[in-house]
């Protein structure tokens, strides 16, 4: 297998920086407003040193083994995310290792996450999954799942419901998801709505490589960039 140089993933950043800063301009929003998570799945630690020596602090895994191997190589600092499909026998393995859950797609896995945290002591931060798309083959709760669990998880003392996520379908043109990327920020706006103790819905987790441009312009405070940056993945 082969992965692009070390100038290639500096240009690639500076590329995705740059569309990230206009799509901000064109909505109005301060740069600040949005948080570039760079997704490095199935990549070497190398690569996310030389992202880090860049300025980046944010880094996006769907395995739980892969932060287990990366995170105590590299620095202490970085913040990882879980953004995959996360099983409930693997919550102990990241709890007090993710900044952030993204995939809470079930009353159970957020139960185990209750669980596993209390045993640590700690509040983790989660978003709810969403498949706002209704695609079978995505995970995710519908809309209506999603404003039943809020209310459920507001009283969970180990867990900190701070905003939602979606995957969106793999289209060609991105602007065909603008009106998905709507209905989650819809979606927010609803459940803030409800009042609920302890529900914030400061974070939408939305947009990735194909139309993560199109996402910033709907609301999105997260952007999950990975092949814009690494390059083309690798599964061996």
């Amino acid at each position: 297998m082969s992965f692009i140089d070390e100038k290639e993933l500096q240009d690639n950043l500076k590329e995705v920086e740059a569309k990230i800063c206009a799509a901000c301009e064109r909505s109005g929003r301060k740069r600040e407003e949005v948080t570039l998570i760079a997704v490095s799945k199935t990549k070497p630690s190398e690569m996310v040193q030389t992202l880090y020596n860049e300025g980046v602090r944010d880094f996006g895994e769907n395995k739980v083994q892969e932060i287990i191997a990366k995170a105590p190589i590299l620095p202490k600092d970085i913040k990882w995310h879980m953004i995959g499909h996360l099983q409930r026998n693997k919550v102990k393995q990241v709890v007090d290792k993710a900044c952030l859950i993204h995939s809470v797609d079930s009353l159970r896995l957020a139960e185990e996450i209750e669980k596993e945290a209390d045993k640590h002591n700690l509040v983790v931060p989660i978003l709810l999954e969403v498949n706002i798309a209704g695609e079978e083959s995505k995970f995710g709760m519908t809309k209506k799942e999603a404003l039943d669990l809020v209310v459920l998880l507001s009283q969970f003392r180990h867990i900190a419901v701070k905003g939602l996520m979606t995957i969106a379908p793999n289209v060609e043109n991105s602007e065909e998801n603008r009106p998905i990327f709507h209905d989650l920020k819809q979606l927010s706006v609803d459940i803030i709505n409800k009042n609920i103790d302890n529900i914030s819905m400061d974070v939408l987790s939305m947009g990735m490589t194909n139309d993560y441009e199109v996402a910033i312009e709907e609301g999105a405070t997260i952007v999950r960039v990975g092949t814009g940056i690494f390059g083309t993945r690798y599964y061996g």
